[in-house]
């Protein structure tokens, strides 16, 4: 595509994917507007840059559609002072629209080829307001560390409480739950030291995090 058939796409993209599932804040339409989608997706999916469909990575992981990606962005309502936690790099886009709309984006994946395509890209783009690791983060999260927005970008089987206790009070964690063939978003909202909310937000399906617990798991 040209540049201005480009454009053209990304406008569609909004209009006709992002905001008819409700995505109305300005703030995040702008940025999925201004960061460059197409920069991020593989080269031989290029065509499906600006598609409603979950665009393969590797690792059997995928970009998410454009929808939920705007959804998880407006659900949690990032301020220009948040500290943010992403878990699940991917190719990077999600974590430039993060890294755009808050302070400082700290990034994992347990992929590290994906880190460094990514780290690549966000450089490329002048994207510098962020930290790239590489590792499980079921064991690499430090348990102490807290943010203001957490953003897990793989689903997981059962909702346990992995990432509960590294949000700040008040903080927001954006998470998909559950099994095929229906998954569930859900924000959760750390009210106090001991206590959280949880939103169900809309049903959709992705992979799932390498090495998340599953039902299994918690059987006797």
């Amino acid at each position: 595509m040209n540049p201005a058939e480009i454009e053209q796409a990304r406008f569609n993209m909004i209009e006709q994917q992002v905001r008819p599932w409700d995505v109305l804040d300005p703030q995040v339409l702008q940025t999925m507007q201004q960061v460059p989608r197409e920069a991020f997706v593989p080269e031989n999916y290029q065509a499906l840059a600006f598609a409603d469909t979950n665009i393969p990575i590797g690792h059997e992981q995928v970009m998410m559609n454009p929808n939920v990606e705007g959804r998880l962005l407006q659900a949690l309502a990032i301020q220009p002072d948040d500290s943010v936690l992403e878990i699940g790099t991917g190719s990077g886009y999600l974590t430039a629209c993060l890294a755009r709309l808050g302070r400082h984006v700290t990034s994992i994946d347990i992929f590290p080829d994906l880190v460094e395509t990514a780290a690549a890209k966000l450089a490329a783009h002048d994207i510098g307001n962020i930290t790239l690791n590489s590792g499980d983060a079921f064991k690499a999260l430090d348990p102490a560390l807290r943010y203001d927005v957490i953003a897990v970008t793989g689903s997981l089987p059962v909702l346990a409480q992995e990432f509960h206790h590294n949000l700040e009070n008040g903080g927001r964690l954006f998470i998909i739950t559950g099994q095929l063939p229906i998954m569930e978003a859900r924000l959760i909202t750390r009210i106090n030291e001991n206590n959280w909310s949880s939103e169900s937000l809309f049903e959709t399906c992705l992979p799932p995090l390498l090495n998340a617990a599953t039902p299994t798991d918690f059987s006797l």
